[in-house]
């Protein structure tokens, strides 16, 4: 039988791992207190329901919307604001949402507010849209084009390519996992969110993006996006885990900033 409890355990498996929050946290402080930030941008009635905006120098190409792990139990959109460096310096806006964790609501309405973040961001960027998001962030963009997206249509016809990054695209496996009991999935829940188990919206490039040294589990959910999506790209970036994987979003030449937020 498969122990799906350590097949989604990342930190003991990396190096050093109780140190990468505090990391990302000061990192991420650094990067507000330079930047062009439009911060705590209300986009629902919750307290978490706020996301932060910024611009590069010049009127910006589009808009990038980066969604954040931690299994939709854990973090906030501070511990992240220094990925933006990367597609700012591409000439991208760049917001990142917070959103309401589990067990206060379930997946499916996490997935809605994310809609609606979106939906408020593109409000206020003109352009083109393009969504990343690691780990349960990299559900949650997938979630948005799907052919049942929540999106309204303004705001679906615009965006221009998806980055899921380690992301989940089957939340089935997870009902057999301790984590459960906080994120209250069933099988209906699990199945509706489960990108795999939707026809995504046409013509919209879609990348699956995963460290080579990551959990066998995480490469598989890659993959299987790739099988079940026709068109999927499946980028293997090697020497990466699940903790740093991300870090290459800091870096505007890297693979992954191209990826994400392309200069023309």
């Amino acid at each position: 039988m498969i122990d799906w409890d350590d097949a989604f355990q990342n930190a003991a498996y990396i190096a050093g791992a109780e140190g990468y929050p505090a990391q990302w946290a000061a990192q991420a402080q650094a990067f507000r207190d330079r930047a062009r930030g439009e911060l705590d941008l209300s986009y629902g009635a919750h307290p978490r329901a706020a996301l932060d905006l910024f611009r590069p120098e010049r009127a910006p190409r589009g808009l990038v919307v980066f969604v954040h792990g931690g299994y939709w139990l854990k973090f906030d959109k501070s511990f992240w604001s220094h990925l933006a460096t990367g597609p700012l310096a591409q000439g991208w806006a760049v917001a990142l949402p917070s959103y309401t964790l589990a067990p206060e609501v379930t997946i499916d309405q996490i997935t809605a507010q994310i809609s609606k973040a979106i939906t408020h961001a593109a409000r206020l960027v003109a352009g083109p849209i393009r969504l990343a998001g690691h780990s349960a962030g990299g559900h949650l963009v997938t979630r948005m084009i799907c052919a049942d997206s929540p999106l309204a249509p303004a705001s679906r016809e615009r965006i221009a390519g998806v980055v899921s990054i380690s992301g989940l695209h089957d939340l089935r496996p997870l009902m057999a996992t301790q984590m459960n009991s906080q994120l209250r999935l069933t099988p209906a829940i699990a199945a509706l969110e489960s990108a795999v188990k939707h026809r995504p919206l046409p013509g919209i490039p879609v990348t699956a993006w995963v460290g080579g040294l990551e959990r066998p589990e995480f490469l598989r959910q890659s993959a299987l996006l790739r099988e079940a999506w026709a068109g999927t790209e499946l980028e293997v970036a090697p020497a990466r885990h699940h903790f740093d994987v991300i870090a290459d979003m800091c870096d505007a030449q890297s693979a992954l900033t191209r990826r994400i937020a392309p200069a023309q």
